[in-house]
């Protein structure tokens, strides 16, 4: 059976103990891994993953371009393993060419992650970019959910769902990290939204996240890591105490993500 974690953050190798420490610090988690390119690949190989969906994420227009040519590179250098979803920046007066060079590039995708970039979801700023993706049907992975703010929870989530229905759009960390079941009653149901289950199992109990995984929907949901704060390895082995049914199993694991971004794995 294939696997693949769709989320993982990599860093170049020069900046990627920083970013793990910053990102532990945000969080108040302890980090168990490096974020780069060769320890994702070792931690991939132990635990049998065999395709991953890798990004990082601009907290400035600057970033944008050579963040989006870091991620092409990893795709290119992965032997296939990898597929890459982009950055952007609401700020940047070129938007439209920034959505182009990623596409140009290879990328499938797009990330976003407001609490640490730093503007709302529903901000008008962002308009543009849920346009934009929309237009081109590139898929958008988002942060969703934290108590601290109020940057990507729920009332945030569910104008842009509306608003742009053909956006197919992914809420990481079940629709709202540190506000998991709460998030899923109101966000299970509309049509255009997938979750993921990163950064989820290590706080809740198997079955909350059963519940949770139910209540959207099995075919609605991905597997993701959140790679380098959880161990691949380790969030396999809380994925498995669900005690998910095995066509629930499947769908999580592999055929959502095949038919979401066009892997190819069905064929192979």
């Amino acid at each position: 059976m294939h696997i693949v974690d769709c989320h993982c953050h990599i860093y170049p190798d020069k900046i990627a103990a920083k970013a793990v420490e910053g990102i532990g610090a945000f969080y108040d988690l302890p980090m168990s891994c490096f974020g780069t390119f060769d320890d994702a690949m070792a931690r991939y190989r132990k635990a049998g993953i065999d395709r991953a969906v890798v990004f990082s994420v601009a907290t400035s227009v600057a970033q944008v371009g050579s963040i989006n040519r870091f991620i092409a590179g990893l795709v290119e250098n992965s032997g296939g393993a990898f597929t890459g979803f982009g950055a952007l920046h609401p700020d940047s007066p070129t938007l439209k060419e920034d959505v182009d060079g990623l596409v140009a590039l290879g990328l499938k995708g797009v990330k976003l992650h407001h609490d640490v970039q730093g503007f709302r979801l529903d901000d008008p700023r962002c308009m543009r970019i849920y346009a934009l993706l929309e237009e081109r049907g590139l898929p958008l992975l988002l942060h969703t959910g934290d108590v601290r703010y109020d940057n990507s929870n729920p009332n945030r989530l569910k104008p842009i769902l509306k608003a742009f229905p053909d956006l197919t759009v992914i809420g990481a960390h079940f629709g709202g990290w540190s506000r998991w079941a709460d998030s899923a009653k109101e966000l299970a149901g509309y049509p255009n939204l997938y979750v993921d289950c990163s950064s989820s199992l290590y706080a809740l109990t198997p079955e909350t996240a059963r519940d949770i995984v139910r209540a959207y929907g099995a075919d609605r949901v991905l597997f993701g890591t959140d790679y380098p704060m959880w161990d691949p390895s380790e969030e396999l082995e809380r994925f498995a105490r669900m005690g998910l049914t095995e066509e629930e199993t499947e769908r999580i694991l592999w055929k959502n993500a095949d038919r979401l971004f066009g892997l190819g794995l069905a064929e192979e």
